[in-house]
C-alpha cells in the first residue's frame, strides 16, 4: 500500500493507475495542458465497480494541491530564516524570532480552519436578533401553492425611462440593477454576503480567501454527483503539518476537504412556481422575474437572500462547507433551512478546496462572470472531455426560425398597442430599431426558395438590408435591450393578456411560463453586432416556410476557450476515450507550443485475451460490407448485413449491442429486414428474433424503460440473452454501461462521417483547410527568415512554390484528418460501453471494408488496438466466424 499511501488512494491502484496520477501530478506542477485518456470502469482489486478513472483524478490531484500549500509554507519558513541568518543577532534571539515567526507563518494558515469558526461566532450574533423579532417560519412557505403570487397588474410591464446610452436605465423606484434584474437593496445586501463579481469588500473578521482551488467540470450533473461520492472514500492529510498541531488544540476544528457544488437554477431552485417549469431558459427568467425591481414586495421570491434571513444564509454557508454535498443534497439543505441555495453557495467558493460544476458554467464566459469566478492560476478538470470542442461550438450556436421572428414581431405589436403613448425618446428609437431588424431577418428568409432541404452560407450584411437598417448603431441596440429587459417585459405583459383572454382567475391556473423568444432572438442580433471570423451563418431553407432558419455556428472552438487556458494554472482533460488525440492538438490548443501539452493514454486493466476484436469486410456470400454514403442504401448491402448478424448471433452468448451510424440509417435497415421476400420466406427480422429477442432505440424512445426490459431479457435468458439496436451519438453510446452479460458482443455499422454535402461541413472542412494552410505558410515564412544562404532570393522563390504546393496538400489531409477523427472518436464512445472492469471480456466486430485500413485502426484506443493481432489483414468471413467461437469457447471453459 505504499503507493497507494503517496497519492492517498484508499486503495492498492493498479500500475496503469500510479501512472496516470503521477503523470497528472507533474501535469499541474509544471502549468501545463494535460490530455488524458484512461478507460472507465478502472475497478479497484478489492473494490469491483468502482471507477479508478475518478478516484485516480481526485487522489493526484488533491495530493498536489496539500503539497502544493505545505511547499509554499515550507519556502516562507525558508525565507524567514534567511532574512534572521543575514541579520547580526545572538543565536538565541535568531531563534526566538524564528520560532515566532514560524508560528504567525502557522497562525495564518490555520486561519483557513478557524475563519469558518468566526463565521459561526457571526452567525451566531445574527441569529440572535431574528430570535428576538418574529418567527422566521412564519414569514417563509415552501409550500405557495395557495398563495395569489401571479395577480399581475400590466403596469408592471411598462418600460422605465431611459435617458442615455452612457447611463442606461433609471428606475424611479427603486434604482435597481437592470442588467441583474435585482432590486437595489438585493444587490447591496448580495455585495455584503459576498456575492458575484460586484461584491463589496467585507470585515476581516468574516470574508474568506480565495483558496487555491481545483475546478472539476462534467457533462451533466448524475457524473457530477458520482464524482463527489468518490471525493468521501479520500481522507487528506492536513495541508501544513504544524497546523495539524494548532488544530489539535481546538477540539470543534479539523482540516476537512473543503468541497462545493455548483449548479444551475433549474437544479437548485426550491420555488415551486420556478422549478417545476419545463426549460432551463424559462426557469432563469422567471427566476429574474420574480425579482424585478418593480415587482411587489410580497410578490417577489421569498427565498432570496434579504435582511430577514441573513443569518440563515450565513449558516448555509457553513453547513456547505462542513462536509461533502452533492447538488441534492445542497438542494434538501436550502428547502431545511429555506434559504435559496442557488444564490447561498456564491460565497463559499473562495474558501473552497474544489469546486464541482456542470459544463455550461465553465465553459460560458457569462455565467462565470454572474457566479464571480475566477480561474485565474487555479486547477482545471474537465471530465467527459471527449465532447469539449462540440459542446464549445453548440454553447455559442443561435438558430432562429423564421416562426420565432414573426411571433417576436406579433409580441411587440401587442405590447406597443398597450404602451405606444408611454415610449418617449430612446424607448421609441430602439423599439422602432428591434421592429426594423426583425423584418429585415424575416424578410430575407420569406425570399428565400422554399423547397425542401434548400440551405447555404449567408453574410450578415444580407441579412441587414431592410429599411432603414443600416442607420442602426448595433452595439448601442444591444446595450439597450439588455438594460432595459425589453424581452422580459413584452413576453409577461402578453402572457398576461392571454391568461386574461383564456378567462383565468389570476391565480396562476393553466399558465404556462415561455421562454421569450425576443430573448433568444437577441443572441442572433449579438452575432451580428460582431460576426467572428471562426464562425458563419447559414439559412436552411424548409416547404413549411415558418420552419426555415437562420444559424450562426462556431467552426473554431479554441478562441472560446483560450481565456481558460490562459488564466488557469494547468487545464486538464480527461476522458474514458480521447483518442484519436491529434485535433485536440490543432482545434482547441493551436496556438501553444508542443512542450506545454501532456498527453497519456492509459491502457486498459483487462489483459489482451480478455479482447476479440476484429473487422468485418464481407459477408458470409462474399458481398464487401461498404457502408459508405453511396453505396450502403443498396439492398444487397443491407441484406448482406442482415444474412452476416445472422450467421453471428448463434455463436455470441448474452447480450449483444449493435450502433448504427444514425437513427435514419437504423430504420432504414429494419424496414428493409422485416420486409417479407415471399409468403413462404421468413423475414430477416423474424429470423433474428428467433435467436434473440429484439430491442431497437428510436429518437422517441424511452432510455430507461428500453434499458430496463433490455436487462430483464438478457438476465431472464441463459446463454441466449438478447439483441439491442443503438445508434452512435445516441442516448445508448455515451454514459451507459453495457457490462459484463449485457455487453458480451459489440458490433459498430459503418463509420458515421458526417454528411460532406451539408452547407455546415462543407463551411467547416473549408474552415480547418483555411486554418492548416496559414499554419504551414507560417511556418514556411519562419524557415525562410531562419535561413542565412547566399541565394536567399532563388531559395525563396523555391521555397514559396514548394509552400504552395505542400499548402495543398497539408490542407487537404487535414480536412481529411478531421472528418476521421470526429468520426472515430464517435465510433470509439460507442465502443467503450463494453468491457467495464478487469474480469469482463467482449467481442468487437466492426463492418466495414474501411475498418481494416490502417488510417482507420490507428485511431482506435490504443487498448483495443493491441486485441486486433493481424487484423488489418482483411480476413475472410469464415475466418473471423471461426475465431469468433475460440473466444467464447475458451471464455466458456475458464467460467
Amino acid at each position: 500500500m505504499e503507493a497507494a499511501k503517496k497519492f492517498h488512494h484508499p486503495y492498492e491502484p493498479y500500475d496503469i493507475q500510479l501512472q496516470f496520477m503521477r503523470t497528472l501530478y507533474d501535469c499541474i506542477e509544471q502549468g501545463k495542458v494535460g490530455i488524458f485518456e484512461s478507460p472507465t470502469g478502472e475497478d479497484l482489486p478489492l473494490q469491483p465497480r468502482l471507477s479508478g478513472k475518478s478516484l485516480s483524478l481526485a487522489c493526484g490531484s488533491l495530493t498536489w494541491l496539500r503539497d502544493h500549500k505545505r511547499k509554499e509554507f515550507d519556502e516562507s519558513i525558508a525565507a524567514i530564516e534567511g532574512e534572521l541568518q543575514d541579520d547580526d543577532e545572538p543565536e538565541w534571539m535568531v531563534q526566538h524570532s524564528r520560532e515566532e515567526k514560524k508560528n504567525q507563518v502557522v497562525q495564518a494558515r490555520a486561519e483557513l480552519e478557524v475563519k469558518l469558526e468566526k463565521i459561526r461566532q457571526h452567525e451566531r450574533k445574527i441569529r440572535d436578533r431574528q430570535e428576538n423579532g418574529p418567527p422566521l417560519t412564519k414569514k417563509r412557505k415552501l409550500d405557495d401553492s395557495g398563495n395569489d403570487v401571479d395577480a399581475v397588474d400590466d403596469e408592471q410591464f411598462a418600460l422605465d425611462e431611459y435617458e442615455s446610452d452612457d447611463e442606461g436605465i433609471k428606475s424611479k423606484a427603486t434604482g435597481g440593477d437592470a442588467a441583474l434584474g435585482l432590486s437595489k437593496e438585493t444587490q447591496a445586501l448580495m455585495q455584503k454576503l459576498g456575492y458575484g463579481l460586484s461584491a463589496l469588500p467585507k470585515a476581516e473578521d468574516v470574508e474568506a480567501e480565495d483558496e487555491l482551488k481545483i475546478y472539476f467540470c462534467s457533462r451533466t450533473h448524475s457524473q457530477l454527483c458520482q464524482f463527489v461520492n468518490e471525493l468521501r472514500r479520500i481522507d487528506l492529510p492536513a495541508a501544513i503539518p504544524a497546523v495539524q498541531e494548532e488544530v489539535k488544540k481546538k477540539a470543534s476544528l479539523h482540516e476537512e476537504l473543503k468541497h462545493l457544488s455548483l449548479g444551475s437554477r433549474k437544479n437548485l431552485c426550491i420555488n415551486s412556481r420556478v422549478s417545476s417549469l419545463k426549460t432551463v431558459t424559462a426557469v432563469n427568467e422567471k427566476c429574474l422575474e420574480l425579482q424585478d425591481a418593480k415587482t411587489p414586495k410580497e410578490k417577489k421570491c421569498q427565498f432570496m437572500p434579504n435582511k430577514e434571513n441573513e443569518g440563515t444564509v450565513l449558516d448555509f454557508q457553513h453547513h456547505a462547507l462542513a462536509k461533502i454535498r452533492d447538488i441534492e443534497d445542497l438542494g434538501a439543505l436550502g428547502k431545511k433551512l429555506g434559504v435559496c441555495p442557488y444564490y447561498a453557495t456564491r460565497p463559499a467558493v473562495k474558501p473552497s478546496e474544489i469546486v464541482t460544476l456542470p459544463y455550461p458554467l465553465l465553459l460560458q464566459k457569462t455565467a462565470r462572470e454572474a457566479l464571480g469566478l475566477s480561474l485565474k492560476n487555479h486547477i482545471v478538470i474537465i471530465d467527459e472531455a471527449h465532447n469539449l470542442m462540440d459542446a464549445i461550438s453548440g454553447i455559442h450556436t443561435v438558430e432562429v426560425s423564421l416562426q420565432q421572428l414573426q411571433l417576436a414581431r406579433a409580441q411587440l405589436t401587442t405590447y406597443l398597442q398597450r404602451f405606444r403613448n408611454r415610449l418617449k425618446g430612446k424607448n421609441r428609437v430602439y423599439v422602432t430599431q428591434v421592429v426594423r431588424l426583425l423584418d429585415s431577418i424575416t424578410t430575407f428568409l420569406q425570399a428565400l426558395d422554399h423547397k425542401e432541404g434548400g440551405e447555404g452560407v449567408v453574410q450578415a450584411t444580407e441579412l441587414l438590408k431592410g429599411k432603414g437598417v443600416d442607420q442602426i448603431n448595433l452595439y448601442k441596440l444591444m446595450h439597450y435591450l439588455q438594460g432595459s429587459k425589453l424581452a422580459r417585459k413584452v413576453e409577461g405583459y402578453v402572457s398576461l393578456e392571454q391568461q386574461k383572454q383564456q378567462g383565468l382567475n389570476n391565480t396562476g391556473a393553466g399558465k404556462e411560463v415561455t421562454v421569450p423568444v425576443l430573448t433568444h432572438i437577441t443572441n442572433l442580433f449579438m452575432v451580428l453586432t460582431n460576426p467572428a471570423r471562426e464562425g458563419r451563418l447559414f439559412y436552411t431553407a424548409a416547404e413549411d416556410k415558418t420552419q426555415t432558419k437562420v444559424k450562426y455556428m462556431l467552426l473554431d472552438p479554441s478562441e472560446h476557450f483560450r481565456e481558460i487556458v490562459e488564466e488557469a494554472r494547468a487545464v486538464i482533460l480527461v476522458g474514458g476515450t480521447m483518442s484519436p488525440m491529434s485535433d485536440y492538438l490543432t482545434q482547441l490548443f493551436p496556438y501553444l507550443d508542443s512542450t506545454l501539452i501532456t498527453t497519456l493514454s492509459c491502457g486498459h486493466v483487462i489483459p489482451t485475451s480478455n479482447l476479440f476484436v476484429s473487422p468485418i469486410t464481407c459477408s458470409p456470400q462474399n458481398t464487401d460490407l461498404n457502408f459508405t454514403f453511396a453505396s450502403r442504401n443498396s439492398t444487397s448491402t443491407i441484406t448482406a448485413l442482415g444474412e452476416s448478424i445472422l450467421r453471428l448471433l448463434p455463436h455470441i452468448p448474452h447480450g449483444c449491442v449493435v450502433f448504427f451510424p444514425s437513427y435514419a440509417y437504423l430504420e432504414k435497415v429494419v424496414s428493409h429486414w422485416q420486409a417479407t421476400p415471399s409468403p413462404s420466406t421468413q423475414s430477416l427480422w423474424s429470423r433474428l428474433q428467433g435467436i434473440k429477442p429484439l430491442f431497437k432505440e428510436s429518437q422517441n424512445t424511452g432510455t430507461e424503460e428500453l434499458l430496463s426490459a433490455y436487462t430483464s431479457s438478457v438476465s431472464d435468458t441463459a446463454d441466449g440473452g438478447a439483441l439491442l439496436f443503438a445508434v452512435i451519438g445516441g442516448r445508448l453510446s455515451e454514459g451507459i454501461n453495457f457490462s459484463d452479460r449485457l455487453g458480451r458482443c459489440v458490433m459498430v455499422i459503418g463509420l458515421p462521417y458526417a454528411n460532406p454535402n451539408t452547407a455546415e461541413q462543407k463551411a467547416k472542412l473549408a474552415y480547418v483547410e483555411e486554418k492548416a494552410a496559414a499554419a504551414a505558410a507560417a511556418a514556411a515564412s519562419a524557415s525562410a527568415a531562419a535561413s542565412a544562404s547566399a541565394s536567399a532570393t532563388s531559395a525563396s522563390a523555391s521555397s514559396t512554390a514548394s509552400t504552395f504546393s505542400g499548402g495543398r496538400m497539408v490542407t487537404g489531409a487535414a480536412a481529411r484528418e478531421y472528418s476521421d477523427n470526429a468520426c472515430m472518436r464517435a465510433v470509439n464512445q460507442a465502443i467503450g460501453r463494453a468491457v467495464r472492469h478487469k474480469g469482463d471480456w467482449s467481442a468487437i466486430l466492426l463492418f466495414d471494408t474501411r475498418y481494416a485500413q490502417k488510417r482507420i485502426q490507428e485511431k482506435l484506443p490504443g487498448w483495443i488496438e493491441a486485441s486486433l493481432g493481424d487484423g488489418s489483414r482483411a480476413r475472410g468471413f469464415g475466418e473471423v466466424e471461426a475465431g469468433l467461437k475460440a473466444f467464447y469457447a475458451g471464455k466458456k471453459a475458464e467460467n
